[in-house]
């Protein structure tokens, strides 16, 4: 059995989803101004989106939507465990993983700090005594470096993918790919547990019918 349950972990998610709505619509600067925004920005080296730090009609949008998320998600965790953890949670929980996964891939990996763009010039080719090319090893510097120097390799997204790839984006489908995750594997566990209560009952309640 785990040590915090399926349901307390989807309540917490249910409001932080409603509390970010709250900060979203009334004070979206308290969001972006986070540590954890910041140190997990810092350290993929991207960058500060502004739009975060004054109400805007995007904002607002995006806090309806994110306290229609919360609350609907709430009212399902009142539903019995086996209708609640096994069928739908079972069936939401790895589909939303996958996806949270997904575009936090995205928001960095395709960014102007990702290494996947990274080509070194060529005054800065230099070959180490053994024979191979340092630069080769510029790639795995902090994404910050790749950033500063523009990333030659790297081409905006024309289909607005752009407005993905900042600290607080990426932050919020972190922990949501984290949060989601934990999700998954308490409700495998839970799963084998409930499914073997349920078939004592039938079978107990099979025994007493014969009788």
């Amino acid at each position: 059995m785990a040590l915090i349950s399926a349901k307390t972990i989807l309540t917490s998610l249910c409001f932080f989803h409603i509390t970010l709505a709250f900060f979203f619509l009334t004070n979206p600067g308290t969001v972006a101004d986070q540590p954890i925004v910041q140190l997990l920005g810092e350290s993929m080296g991207l960058p500060n989106s502004r739009s975060f730090e004054t109400s805007s009609p995007a904002l607002g949008f995006l806090a309806v939507i994110l306290a229609f998320l919360g609350i609907t998600d709430l009212v399902t965790l009142s539903l019995p465990d086996e209708i609640c953890l096994i069928h739908y949670w079972g069936m939401q929980a790895p589909l939303r993983l996958t996806l949270t996964f997904l575009l936090s891939v995205y928001s960095f990996f395709f960014s102007a700090s990702s290494p996947l763009f990274y080509t070194a010039e060529p005054h800065n080719t230099s070959t180490t005594p053994g024979g191979s090319a340092s630069s080769s090893s510029n790639r795995f510097q902090h994404p910050s470096v790749h950033r500063a120097a523009n990333n030659p390799g790297y081409a905006p997204s024309t289909w607005g993918g752009d407005a993905l790839k900042n600290r607080v984006f990426f932050t919020f489908m972190f922990v949501e790919t984290m949060s989601w995750f934990w999700v998954w594997v308490t409700l495998q566990e839970e799963r084998r547990d409930l499914l073997t209560k349920r078939a004592r009952r039938r079978s107990s309640s099979s025994g007493a019918v014969y009788q």
